[in-house]
């Protein structure tokens, strides 16, 4: 964002009808313009009516022959409990996105974050449905075929020789307090704002058992005190980091009435599963998407001082934070690393419904232009209650060799494979 455009939306950002309302106003009249040049770094494979969602995992297999997709059924609303989304994968080739290959439906998924599909190992990967009215994960070998249900549904894996394990929470909170992320599907959780028996929880694949590592009422009254009365809790945005230890996560507090409306309190929360105590990184109550790197740092999109930002942080010293690139990247964005320096990021769709992609350096905080992609009108949510967006989330594959990307560009909401 320019100067004028921060300066507006910091006044309007409390404001989420009046702050919709200006931004589109204020993109119509650019609309009257001739539609900006697109640009890629290289060029693009993509296959229309695809989409992985997420940016925090990559949809690659290790053979790097196939690429996770959900294929959409529908646009222009969100999913029925009885709306079913096939799942499966893409064949690829050194960049170029082939056949569609079918391995289930799910009956529990959205447009942000599909049904949570990605890969346990080689030959097996995991997704949510639902079944006779009930949420859970299924685990498919895509070899031999064999399926294995898991009573519970789940939001990141982490995979470790015989090691499977999975974070859990919460889908019908999650759904009445951010629609749009969470299932159609009820998992009837308590109505209590900041229950005992629900939260963070770790699933053991292997066993099918649960187990819940902190819960809201402890979050509450240990976090986030200030907001005990009138705020609904929840959590969501889970990832282990990459060699398994900690399991961070965003814990939130949505004011009643107000859910959905970009008006909670979140604290990204870092819980550590050898000693099994959490740390709260000092985020000033802001946080929306984070990413991992191979030093177990983490880098955020978050507000601190009143500036939207990207900044660094470490699970060794959290309070030595850095601001990565401040001078470009002043808005909310997806981020993924290609190695533990170098990570992608994206942006909203500006005042041109451009989305941008950046490579950004933490050592020197450079970020250069890799791509600006047209987003349609048609692709932007349109309340609380139809969040239909559709934002690029780029995921970095193979060691940094491909980038692959969601975008509407054509008018039609596709996965994308770029070069890097």
């Amino acid at each position: 964002m320019n100067k004028i455009e921060t300066f507006i939306y910091n006044i309007v950002k409390s404001h989420p009808g009046l702050k919709k309302t200006i931004k589109s106003l204020y993109q119509g009249a650019f609309d009257l313009l001739p539609r900006e040049k697109e640009f890629f770094l290289s060029p693009v494979s993509y296959k229309e009516h695809y989409f992985f969602g997420f940016h925090d995992v990559s949809p690659l297999s290790k053979d790097e022959t196939k690429i996770l997709v959900n294929k959409v059924p529908f646009e222009g609303r969100m999913p029925y409990k009885t709306d079913g989304m096939s799942v499966g994968y893409l064949d690829f080739n050194d960049g170029v996105l082939g056949d569609f290959h079918e391995i289930g439906k799910s009956f529990a998924w959205n447009f942000h974050k599909g049904c949570r599909l990605q890969w346990l190992d080689a030959t097996s990967l995991i997704f949510n449905t639902a079944q006779c009215g009930k949420l859970l994960s299924r685990i498919v070998n895509i070899e031999t075929g064999k399926t294995i249900d898991c009573d519970f549904p789940i939001d990141t894996a982490f995979s470790s020789g015989e090691k499977r394990i999975a974070s859990s929470f919460c889908y019908d909170r999650l759904n009445k307090c951010m629609p749009g992320y969470g299932y159609a599907t009820s998992d009837n959780d308590s109505l209590s704002l900041a229950p005992e028996d629900s939260g963070l929880f770790l699933v053991d694949l292997n066993s099918n058992e649960r187990t819940l590592l902190v819960s809201l009422a402890d979050l509450a009254y240990n976090v986030g005190h200030e907001y005990t009365t009138g705020y609904t809790h929840f959590v969501t945005h889970t990832e282990f980091s990459r060699d398994g230890r900690y399991l961070s996560f965003l814990y939130r507090a949505a004011p009643l009435g107000g859910e959905g409306k970009d008006l909670h309190k979140t604290w990204i929360i870092v819980y550590d599963l050898f000693s099994q105590n959490y740390e709260v990184l000092p985020t000033q109550e802001s946080g929306s998407h984070y990413v991992w790197n191979d030093n177990n740092q983490i880098i955020a999109s978050c507000v601190l001082n009143g500036n939207s930002c990207h900044v660094l942080y470490d699970v060794k010293d959290i309070n030595n934070y850095k601001i990565i690139a401040g001078n470009v990247l002043n808005s909310d964005g997806h981020q993924s690393f290609i190695d533990h320096e170098t990570f992608i990021t994206d942006t909203y769709p500006d005042r041109r419904r451009m989305a941008k992609l950046y490579r950004v350096r933490l050592n020197d905080s450079s970020a250069d232009l890799i791509g600006s992609v047209y987003s349609p009108k048609a692709f932007q949510t349109k309340d609380v209650y139809c969040h239909i967006a559709c934002d690029l989330h780029p995921r970095v594959m193979a060691e940094g060799k491909f980038l692959c990307f969601d975008s509407p560009r054509t008018g039609a909401r596709s996965i994308y494979v770029m070069k890097l």
